[in-house]
Formats: structure tokens, sequence, C-alpha cells
């Protein structure tokens, strides 16, 4: 029986993905380096850090990782505090209170920094839902590792068989089933050239999730 569920953030609760793409394209400019769409397609699911040892190497460059971080997380608050048209992406406000109003534990799992997922819970008020908090920069190495889902059930307290994962990327699939979790894939139109192949369910919407249907899957 399912106890808990651990959501991504990117693309999954919100669609911060345009201030990030901004952000980043931005920087990219600062940096006078192009990176195809392919190319940056292919960081979805990474944390900033994974993604500039990346195009640090990729590129040659001499930069301080630290101070690419800073300068591209600049750029993504002060984007992100000017952006008012920005919402919890349809459906998922409701699942997470049907599920957190049937006693369902919800842990979030983001490759986002905590002074970014706090930015987010605190401007849609959802920290009272989730019981944890894992972040990608307590990691090494980003998704597809599994790390990231590990630290969550490990925290949750709950066996990774009684636990399910809702993500929208490649390697956000790859990292759950590495960890040997049921993964539902969301297939959302704002996320660009990902397989969901792998995994174990795929929805369009959330209205297509609920207590009832999420409670008797077997995982």
């Amino acid at each position: 029986m399912i106890q808990t569920v651990i959501f991504d953030m990117d693309g999954v609760i919100v669609d911060t993905e345009p201030v990030h793409h901004y952000a980043y394209n931005q920087h990219f400019k600062q940096l006078n380096i192009e990176v195809s769409p392919e190319m940056y397609a292919s960081f979805t699911g990474n944390s900033t850090k994974n993604t500039f040892e990346k195009i640090k190497e990729t590129f040659s460059m001499d930069d301080d990782i630290e101070s690419l971080i800073e300068t591209k997380r600049n750029l993504f608050n002060d984007a992100f505090d000017q952006k008012e048209d920005l919402y919890l992406l349809e459906g998922v406000e409701d699942l997470i209170k049907d599920l957190y109003a049937n006693g369902m534990q919800l842990v979030l799992a983001s490759s986002s920094a905590y002074v970014t997922i706090n930015r987010i819970f605190t401007r849609f008020n959802l920290h009272h839902y989730f019981t944890h908090i894992v972040s990608g920069e307590d990691f090494p190495k980003s998704k597809p590792h599994p790390a990231i889902f590990l630290k969550a059930a490990e925290l949750s307290g709950t066996p990774v068989e009684n636990c399910i994962v809702i993500e929208d990327s490649t390697n956000g699939i790859i990292a759950a089933k590495a960890a040997g979790i049921y993964c539902i894939g969301y297939n959302s139109v704002n996320t660009k050239l990902q397989d969901y192949s792998l995994a174990d369910n795929v929805i369009n919407n959330f209205n297509e999730l609920s207590f009832d249907s999420i409670s008797r899957i077997s995982g």
C-alpha cells in the first residue's frame, strides 16, 4: 500500500521552467556561449551545480562553479519576483490537498536549491503539506542518480515499495526507477524533449490522480 508520495517541484508542482530558461539564457549571453535546445533539455532534472559542471566541461570554461551558480540564481530570483503570472500547475493543488486530507505523507525531492524551494513554497503556502524537503544541492550527483529519492524515502520512514514518485523529466524518472520506486510520469505541455517510456504510468493532467487511485497502486 502506498504511504508516501514524493513530488518533484519544477514542472510538476509549479512551472518555473520559463523563469529558469530566461535566467540561464541571460547568463549564457553574458558568458558568450551558445547552448542548443537539445543540450538544454538534457539538463532537466539536474541541479544548477551539475548543470554548470557539464557546461564548464563542454565549453572549456575557466569560470568558478560557485560564481556561475550565484549569478544564475540572482538572475532567477529577480525574474521570479517580477513574474506575476506564475501559478501552480493545473490540478496539482487539489491533488496535494486530497492526499494530505486523507493522511498520505508528502515529501518534496527537487533538484532546486533550498533557497529556491523555500521561495516557491512560501509564495504558494505549501510548507505545511510536506513533512520533508530534500534538495539536490545536498548530493554530489544529480538525477538520474537515485540518491535524492533514496534519501526522501529514508526521511519519510517508508519502504521504497510503499512510495511513489511523480516526475516530469527523463532524468527524474530514471532516478526513481533506480531507487526502486514506482514512478508516475507527468507529461506536461511545458516540459520539452523528455522520455516517459520508463515510467510505470504516464498522466497528462493531475485530475487523473486522487488519493483513492494512488492508494490502490501496488508498488
